[in-house]
């Protein structure tokens, strides 16, 4: 009856913490911009939807795309592997940007009224700690 009663209890809260996690996401905004002279790109995520806009002085109406659920649920698995504290202190991998071999690219996080903002990176070669949420956040501008 213990054993049951662990199990229960193990799965009950696991489900909780799921959906906790992903209530944080639905409340959290994520960007992502990379520009250079003649090119600019915004990606904005935030409860399931993303805006895009490719209009450096915001003119144009953004793109909204809605995200599946699918993809909803890597984006939250991804979110959840970046340890926050960590984001301005990552390191470029690469540095094509300074001598405009690449966009100029940075992440900005903004989760429970904190910013956590990196610092610039290449647009395409993310720091390894948060290339996958930066990949698939550009794969969501794609599928449109």
């Amino acid at each position: 009856m213990k054993l049951l009663s662990l199990f229960f209890l193990t799965i009950f809260l696991g489900k909780g913490c799921d959906a906790q996690k992903q209530q944080d996401l639905q409340t959290t905004v994520i960007e992502y911009v990379a520009n250079t002279r003649g090119f600019y790109k915004k990606i904005t995520v935030q409860n399931q939807t993303v805006l895009v806009s490719k209009d450096r002085k915001g003119n144009d109406k953004p793109v909204q795309i809605k995200i599946s659920d699918s993809d909803w649920k890597k984006l939250i698995a991804d979110f959840q592997e970046i340890n926050l504290d960590e984001v301005p202190n990552l390191k470029a991998p690469s540095e094509k940007r300074f001598y405009d071999g690449a966009a100029i690219a940075n992440l900005k996080i903004i989760h429970k009224d904190k910013t956590y903002e990196s610092t610039n990176f290449d647009h395409g070669n993310p720091p390894a700690e948060i290339k996958k949420l930066v990949v698939l956040i550009n794969e969501l501008d794609k599928e449109k």
